[in-house]
């Protein structure tokens, strides 16, 4: 990618990023064999998409409602993206046997109980 003009994050290895002519980011998030793209503009997503099919073999699944694990959940309305991972927070609940047997509490413990370092453990035993 970086033989394209991108420039990878020094965030995060499988991130890719180019800065286009009016300012704007396009993103390539790449993982594996999972790709995501994000853009505002179908043409350059488009424009991408066409590059990489000449350098690697890929499959347009085209907008992604899901990677890695994660669910991906837009409001183009209200211009909002939110990813959640209810579907693998099911599975580990329903892998140790908990689905459906909690109580949500909206604080684990009373509001006014407070912690401090004098109460933490002095010794190893």
């Amino acid at each position: 990618m970086t033989e394209h003009g991108y420039t990878r994050s020094q965030f995060d290895n499988c991130v890719y990023f180019h800065k286009l002519l009016d300012g704007s980011f396009i993103y390539l998030l790449l993982y594996v064999d999972n790709m995501l793209i994000a853009l505002k503009g179908k043409v350059e997503i488009d424009r991408l998409k066409a590059q990489l099919r000449t350098d690697f073999e890929m499959k347009d699944l085209r907008e992604a409602k899901k990677i890695l694990g994660m669910e991906i959940q837009r409001d183009r309305r209200k211009g909002t993206v939110c990813l959640t991972q209810t579907q693998y927070l099911k599975k580990i609940l329903q892998r140790f046997g908990v689905d459906g047997k909690t109580k949500p509490v909206s604080t684990p413990s009373t509001p006014h109980f407070k912690l401090s370092a004098s109460m933490s453990p002095h010794t190893e035993k």
